[in-house]
């Protein structure tokens, strides 16, 4: 009988405990669903949280195209050339630069001619091989011939003397030269020369250059570092096939695009295209990107007939 009474004392004693658990829980809950919020804000970023801020990077973005024909050119019989920026005899005040960029000159030379030996300082200097083969020699005592798919890098630092010659009797050598500023100054001049095979290329964006400070380990496969926060991508885009840049870096960006050409102007009906945002682009056509910010992505489509290779540059303001 004992046992009996105590029982139904102990289930008592029990339930004035749950719910006195219950109400201080709910009281906890209710005041402390601020700072719930502000320690789930604080969490890393999801995957879906970034391609949120993906699609926001673009919503300011701003397309202004550079028609092939409306950039600088010049017919000096052995050199056949076209000017992105203020080069040489061309210049315009509002293309002369962008970010670091300072040069994209597409160069056709002529069999048997050349550009004569001469100097260079306190700029990054590269040459994408389109076609033929390029002779390159200069005062650090390197010679190279540079063939499609090569890659041929100069840092000319405090002063460098170089020459480039198509030695080929038959052949005209196709190669864009690109320059730009670098970040530091005084550096000892540097040489060096990659291969980036078609195949990398197909369909993807493949790292040619890449900032020094984004480098990392240097390997076979890695791209060419430069003092620079610029990268360059190239891409040969089958007709109908996508690919997306991821911007490199966080904050305000800027991106250029260049198609590459196939003949010595742009077919007047098919070729090589592509499509950013709402723009095409053909051959020798290039956009400047504003607006675009990291983390974010832009989305090149080829939408010509023939496949396009093109050049993507991600860089800083300066």
């Amino acid at each position: 009988m004992a046992n009996t009474t105590r029982e139904p004392q102990n289930t008592a004693i029990l339930s004035t405990k749950t719910a006195l658990l219950l109400a201080t829980l709910a009281v906890i809950l209710a005041l402390f669903t601020p700072l719930r919020t502000s320690l789930l804000s604080a969490l890393p970023k999801t995957n879906s949280t970034l391609r949120s801020f993906s699609a926001m990077s673009t919503q300011n973005m701003k397309i202004v195209k550079r028609p092939w024909n409306a950039r600088g050119h010049a017919d000096h019989d052995w050199l056949y050339t076209f000017h992105t920026f203020s080069f040489a005899n061309y210049f315009d005040p509002q293309h002369s630069s962008f970010g670091p960029l300072r040069v994209i000159n597409e160069d056709r030379v002529k069999p048997s001619t050349g550009f004569g030996t001469h100097g260079h300082a306190e700029f990054l200097i590269w040459s994408y091989i389109v076609s033929g083969t390029l002779e390159h020699k200069d005062s650090l005592g390197n010679l190279e011939n540079l063939k499609r798919g090569e890659v041929q890098f100069t840092s000319a630092g405090t002063g460098i003397h170089h020459s480039e010659y198509n030695r080929n009797r038959n052949e005209e050598v196709h190669f864009l030269q690109i320059w730009a500023r670098p970040n530091q100054r005084g550096m000892k001049p540097h040489y060096e020369t990659k291969e980036f095979p078609d195949e990398l290329k197909k369909d993807r964006l493949l790292r040619i250059m890449e900032s020094t400070e984004r480098l990392g380990e240097k390997s076979e496969m890695s791209p060419i570092g430069l003092q620079a926060d610029l990268s360059m991508d190239a891409s040969i885009l089958s007709p109908g096939k996508k690919v997306t840049h991821e911007v490199v870096k966080e904050g305000d960006r800027k991106v250029y695009l260049h198609v590459v050409m196939k003949g010595r102007e742009q077919p007047r009906q098919g070729g090589a295209k592509i499509k950013v945002g709402d723009t095409v682009l053909g051959e020798g056509d290039g956009a400047y990107v504003h607006g675009l910010r990291g983390p974010g992505s832009i989305e090149v489509e080829s939408v010509g007939d023939v496949p396009a290779e093109f050049l993507l540059f991600d860089m800083g303001n300066a």
